[in-house]
């Protein structure tokens, strides 16, 4: 077979392999024939609470499994139609046969993403926060840059985006931001976003045109519902209010209406200008609050939630996951993955599902890759 055919065929076969690994496939197996058994119980039907949760994990396995083997079958016929036009000496077959490969490569790189996506608030809606790091206009600058990254992105996937908190820069910029993306898998697809982004170019401040490096971070977190029981203890909270900055109408700008919220413990800050009312503030302040004490104690299960908070406790060299490169040359790097761009302007535009797909295989697989950064 051609040296194309067979890369595709391997491409194929490390995106289900990872899926495999990822499903635990004798498990899944096993517990998709005991989901089956339990939807032709009558008696589960008693409690439609039970119900919706056993026909939701169903319906997720059965979309893994059935990909996987899906796929799976239209490769070993594709393998097999190259093979008898080898046989036949048709190029045209031949031709068809690794076209069909490749359109499968595709589509197994696709499934897989989705495949991954099925961790417990992996399909919730998300909160994405930007802090500003050090550096005046010019970080502030750059958090206003991956403002708008985030929110093309969602938009792209069609998510509906809110501002829930903004905070302007003394300049230009912001100093901090908090958007809430709504639409399916947006928490599974984003939370692989979290950590410090670093841009190098000539900055639009300097007047002797020099290069600037500028670093700014990135927190991912979950929308939870009622079915996650988060306790707050009311004592262990600090409220301040303060008049809301940015857009909003004449009544958010000039009353005390936004809520700033810290988790004395934890020393987690959550704000919310959102609305006219510094009730319903309160109320998305807390809601935002409790996913990220939620948030935190699912990373503390995860082996590398040490690296990753670490990484929010400085905004500068050494802890930046991936870097933004726009002069003297175009390249964006992640940092963890290895995965590059040449087009900032499309990455800046919204252009992250690479970098968020790489990243997630990461997590599964338990690769790791040695990087160095741009310069």
């Amino acid at each position: 077979m051609r040296a194309e055919g067979l890369a595709h065929i391997e491409r194929i076969e490390k995106a289900l392999a990872l899926v495999r690994k990822f499903l635990d496939w004798d498990r899944a197996l096993r517990r998709l024939d005991e989901l089956n058994a339990r939807v032709e119980d009558p008696k589960l039907w008693d409690s439609p609470k039970d119900a919706e949760a056993v026909m939701k994990e169903r319906r997720r396995l059965e979309a893994a499994v059935g990909t996987v083997n899906s796929i799976g079958a239209d490769m070993a016929d594709a393998i097999e139609y190259i093979e008898l036009g080898e046989a036949e000496g048709d190029e045209a077959t031949v031709d068809e046969g690794i076209a069909t490969l490749a359109a499968l490569a595709e589509k197994a790189d696709a499934d897989k993403v989705e495949a991954l996506l099925s961790g417990e608030v992996d399909g919730n809606d998300t909160y994405i926060e930007i802090h500003a790091g050090a550096g005046g206009t010019e970080s502030q600058d750059w958090a206003e840059m991956l403002l708008r990254m985030y929110s093309r992105w969602a938009e792209k996937r069609g998510f509906k985006v809110e501002m829930i908190e903004y905070q302007s820069g003394e300049q230009a910029g912001i100093k901090s931001a908090t958007i809430l993306c709504k639409g399916e898998n947006a928490y599974g697809y984003a939370k692989t976003e979290s950590g410090v982004h670093r841009l190098v170019r000539i900055s639009p401040y300097d007047s002797s045109a020099r290069r600037h490096t500028s670093f700014s971070s990135v927190w991912v977190y979950p929308v939870i519902d009622d079915n996650f029981a988060v306790d707050v203890n009311p004592a262990d909270l600090r409220i301040d209010t303060y008049r809301a900055s940015g857009a909003g109408g004449q009544h958010v700008n000039t009353t005390d209406s936004a809520v700033r919220m810290t988790h004395i413990p934890s020393g987690i800050v959550v704000a919310s200008q959102i609305d006219r009312s510094q009730h319903k503030n309160r109320e998305i302040a807390m809601g935002m609050l409790k996913a990220r004490l939620y948030e935190e104690e699912m990373r503390k299960r995860e082996e590398a939630a040490s690296a990753e908070h670490a990484s929010k406790s400085d905004i500068g060299w050494g802890h930046q996951i991936r870097s933004y490169v726009l002069q003297p040359y175009q390249m964006v790097k992640d940092l963890r993955t290895g995965v590059t761009s040449p087009t900032p302007a499309d990455v800046l535009d919204g252009a992250l599902d690479p970098f968020m797909a790489a990243a997630l295989a990461q997590r599964v697989s338990g690769e790791t890759v040695e990087v160095d950064d741009v310069d």
